[in-house]
């Protein structure tokens, strides 16, 4: 059968309780495998899981009691290998990287931080910081609308000014955020978003963190900022901001 796996702890990890339950309908007892100094946090993975609610909770449930008692490295949800023994034959193969990860993470946490543009006020402060803009608009208003070379050419010189402005608004959130993080994990592109960030944050100053990005939503108004966590630290289970993909690998796992 194949083995679900929640996380990676060191062999010295206090027990966890003896009916935790995790994934699955029923859910699937957990339990622990040893190898050396480490041991993998499992349960026997059911036929076509899928991310539901139920089977989400139990995995951060797992993760939350693992992560209560120690530090703990986070799978991502779906992390499936195909026997106990391909997951303790990684554990091994890897031990000093896993051993070295543990360590980093040691009382850290994760945030991840989204930023995006308000619209409308964007808008008003490009036109305000913008001579030519605020120039083409009165001669197209003046002119019943300009004609429609007029038209394309200010809504190029709008959206020219616009990501310029959003690549120094992504510039100020990560700049006001990284010097409270112990390190930092850009997650994958997508549209709509200036910044997409996760942040690894001292459990004990996760208040000042905090209170950085509440100042970064007083002196910046325009962008609004959206803030999950405390988190297992997934996206740093491996080592060096140029390598963080925002995805944990983990010992011989498929994602689902």
């Amino acid at each position: 059968m194949s083995t679900y796996v929640y996380g990676i702890t060191a062999s010295s990890h206090p027990a966890l309780p003896k009916d935790l339950a995790g994934v699955g309908d029923p859910p699937r007892p957990v339990r622990i495998l040893e190898a050396g100094e480490l041991t993998a946090v499992v349960s026997d993975a059911p036929e076509g899981l899928r991310p539901k609610r139920k089977d989400l909770l139990a995995h951060q449930t797992v993760l939350a009691e693992a992560g209560a008692a120690g530090v703990v490295l986070p799978m991502r949800f779906g992390s499936v290998a195909p026997d106990d023994d391909t997951v303790t034959s990684v554990l091994s193969e890897r031990a000093d990287h896993y051993k070295e990860r543990l360590g980093a993470l040691e009382g850290k946490v994760e945030y991840n931080v989204k930023a995006t543009h308000q619209e409308e006020a964007v808008l008003h402060l490009v036109m305000s910081a913008n001579p030519d803009i605020r120039a083409m608009t009165e001669a197209n208003r003046q002119a019943g609308g300009g004609s429609y070379d007029d038209r394309l050419r200010l809504g190029e010189m709008v959206v020219a000014a616009v990501k310029a402005r959003e690549s120094e608004d992504a510039d100020a959130v990560r700049s006001a955020l990284e010097p409270v993080a112990s390190d930092v994990s850009v997650g994958p592109e997508s549209t709509g978003w200036l910044v997409n960030v996760s942040f690894l944050v001292d459990r004990d100053s996760a208040d000042r963190f905090l209170t950085e990005v509440e100042k970064v939503r007083a002196g910046h108004p325009h962008i609004e900022l959206r803030v999950n966590g405390p988190l297992p630290p997934y996206s740093f289970v491996e080592p060096g901001p140029a390598e963080h993909a925002g995805t944990a690998a983990g010992p011989g796992v498929a994602q689902e």
